[in-house]
């Protein structure tokens, strides 16, 4: 079956794109606002994904049920199988008393707050970004930096601040290879440009002068 796609289905480029990200959006609001649990939301973004598709781009309905099914299979095999082994490394570190060790560590090498923040959210955040990917960085990160003293909600976002930078690779550089299959341009071209890019946004991150002080240090032990 071939079906031409039209990006402007509606007449309207500012329309159809608002109409394209109705999926995105109904995500986020159940997350957000809504505090739908994760697999329901994802699976209300899935339907109106398929019913935008359907409806409004004319997508075939056969051909829109088998893009669904081969999404699940990419995000089941390939990524959830990085994830649960990422997860599995990271359980048998901490049952060993290792992921203790690794922490002591990194806090061992500065007491200065912002040097704990380089070294573990961004750092070590972006080396396990690249390893695992997919949130596995911001949760180990941030669990690393609230042991060490950290308030969780500071821990959180800046886990997630300096995750910003490396997240185009995550995964052993599974976006890209899913960019680079959809759009066939060459995979070593987009890797470098995404590689200029991330240098420009994320070198200034860790610039940035925080609005309030850091949090006291407070001993792990």
């Amino acid at each position: 079956m071939t079906w031409i796609q039209s990006y402007n289905p509606l007449g309207s480029l500012y329309l159809s794109a608002l109409v394209a990200a109705i999926p995105v959006v109904v995500l986020l609001a159940a997350l957000a606002f809504f505090h739908v649990k994760a697999h329901w939301a994802a699976l209300l973004g899935l339907a109106m994904a398929l019913a935008t598709a359907v409806f409004v781009y004319g997508m075939p309905g056969k051909m829109a049920a088998a893009t669904a099914l081969n999404g699940a299979a990419f995000g089941l095999f390939p990524i959830g199988w990085i994830v649960l082994n990422a997860i599995f490394v990271y359980d048998i570190t901490v049952a060993t008393g290792q992921f203790s060790v690794v922490k002591d560590t990194i806090a061992g090498l500065a007491s200065d707050r912002r040097i704990q923040v380089l070294l573990i959210a961004f750092s070590f955040g972006a080396f396990i970004e690249g390893a695992a990917g997919f949130g596995t960085p911001v949760a180990i990160s941030a669990a690393m930096l609230i042991g060490l003293g950290f308030r969780p909600l500071a821990a959180a976002g800046l886990a997630l601040i300096g995750n910003t930078a490396p997240v185009a690779y995550g995964a052993l550089g599974s976006p890209l290879l899913a960019l680079a299959k959809v759009t066939n341009l060459p995979l070593e071209q987009l890797s470098a440009m995404v590689g200029r890019a991330s240098s420009m946004s994320g070198s200034p991150m860790p610039l940035r002068r925080s609005p309030a002080p850091y949090p006291p240090v407070r001993s792990a032990r």
